[in-house]
């Protein structure tokens, strides 16, 4: 969400007779002071940063529903609502949680938000699904009642990262998963294996805490490493920390954008969500047209196995006969179905075959531009005959680049060639098929190897 739109958006509120702090009564003993400017510097912003009057109406913004596009993340805010925390201090976590989700700029190609309680039983309170605008979050918010009992963190984050993020709930394929957890003082119960889950699950936890435990007070705590072993890594990124409840505000912008960094969501890196694969396809005399349909069906197949977004697995294809025409890079398509209809609008070029040049072609072409990128590199080199030239020498030098190679071979192409191109180890990224039909028993095979690889490369 723009800036502007907060401000549209702090102006209905406005309009109600609202004031955005608090947004929820704190209590009797802490009277509110504040004035309408501090809805300002909720969202990280001076007042001297609003637009001068200018006697005409501003204009609405263009793309209000879409909200902040560079933020795409599904996110669980699972709050304190244990006899910890207590009902004042469980109102001012409420106000924080509605300026971070108003600043996180919420909205149908942004992030989504859904809350869960955590005390006795955790609840979940709302869905991904069922509120896309900051507005609508923020009444929600300001509705849940403070349930109380026993600060079990552990068992609502298990339940949360095993229950909340289905797509039926409203997660969406390719987006990073992300559970906050609000804890005030400490877990009554283990939330170590809570954190296990929560990683097979691919979802990135963080721990916003407040009010650690005192030196008199560590003899309570049933695991002083909690924060450690619960967080997604434990590396800095994924743990916050904030002395108190009170003034907070200075505390939202640091958050939010933890949680807009999507390439430091590590728990969210799978091999299905986080790999480029170019497909180098021979477009030779010797395939013919059925032939190669046969080709781009097995392509699909592996394609249509991994998350592609713009965030996610990338797809890309280069086909080769004398000559090499690059049919889409990485950037050129971030959805499945685009992708997929690239594929099937591939024509056949027909020619000589050299492969070696392709390969040369394919990693400084399609691959350079993504090289410091997050993703883990694939090239599937697809060939039913020798190569008038070497491939030895340039499939080396895409392995230098990083770029993992496998090799399919179909009928005349020689052994030597697709060993001679594949990387290490070469009988687990070398494939053979006498017939074009074959291809598609290859693709659980390729799928696997793939994954191996990825999996292997994160040890």
């Amino acid at each position: 969400m723009s800036f502007a739109q907060q401000i549209v958006l702090y102006g209905n509120f406005m309009s109600l007779g609202m004031e955005f702090m608090p947004l929820f009564p704190v209590s009797a003993e802490l009277p509110y002071t504040g004035t309408k400017n501090t809805a300002l510097e909720a969202v990280g912003r001076s007042v001297s940063t609003a637009r001068p009057s200018t006697g005409k109406r501003p204009k609405k913004p263009l793309d209000k529903k879409a909200g902040n596009k560079d933020c795409k993340a599904d996110i669980a805010f699972l709050i304190d609502g244990s006899y910890n925390i207590g009902q004042r201090r469980f109102n001012l976590q409420k106000n924080f949680v509605g300026k971070v989700a108003v600043m996180l700029g919420i909205g149908t190609e942004g992030p989504h938000v859904g809350v869960v309680q955590a005390s006795e039983h955790p609840k979940i309170e709302f869905y991904l699904k069922n509120f896309t605008a900051a507005k609508e979050v923020l009444f929600a918010i300001k509705e849940l009642g403070f349930r109380g009992g026993n600060s079990n963190t552990g068992k609502a984050l298990k339940h949360t990262a095993q229950k909340f993020f289905s797509l039926e709930n409203g997660a969406r394929k390719g987006i990073p998963k992300i559970i906050v957890v609000f804890l005030d003082g400490w877990p009554s119960d283990d939330i170590e294996e809570a954190g296990i889950v929560a990683r097979e699950f691919g979802v990135n936890v963080f721990i916003v805490s407040v009010a650690k435990p005192t030196t008199e007070e560590l003899g309570m705590v049933q695991d002083i490493a909690f924060v450690d072993k619960a967080v997604c890594r434990n590396n800095g990124f994924f743990s916050y920390q904030m002395p108190t409840w009170f003034g907070t505000t200075k505390y939202v912008k640091p958050l939010v954008q933890k949680l807009c960094s999507h390439e430091q969501m590590l728990c969210s890196k799978t091999c299905y969500n986080s790999v480029n694969i170019g497909f180098l396809i021979d477009g030779s005399s010797s395939v013919g047209d059925s032939n190669f349909r046969l080709v781009l069906e097995f392509i699909s197949n592996v394609a249509k196995a991994f998350e592609i977004s713009d965030i996610g697995s990338k797809i890309a294809a280069v086909q080769f006969t004398y000559d090499q025409r690059t049919e889409f890079s990485f950037t050129d398509y971030t959805t499945k179905e685009k992708v997929l209809s690239a594929i099937r609008n591939i024509r056949y070029m027909s020619g000589g075959t050299a492969t070696g040049d392709a390969i040369s072609f394919t990693t400084r072409n399609v691959f350079g531009p993504v090289k410091d990128g997050p993703n883990k590199n694939f090239l599937v080199v697809l060939t039913d005959g020798q190569s008038y030239d070497d491939v030895r020498g340039p499939a080396a030098a895409a392995q230098k680049a990083g770029i993992t190679v496998f090799s399919v071979g179909v009928a005349w192409a020689p052994l030597d060639d697709l060993k001679d191109m594949a990387s290490e180890p070469r009988e687990s990224h070398t494939f053979f098929t006498r017939e074009f039909t074959g291809l598609e028993q290859m693709v659980p095979d390729i799928i696997r190897g793939i994954c191996k690889d990825f999996l292997d490369s994160k040890q």
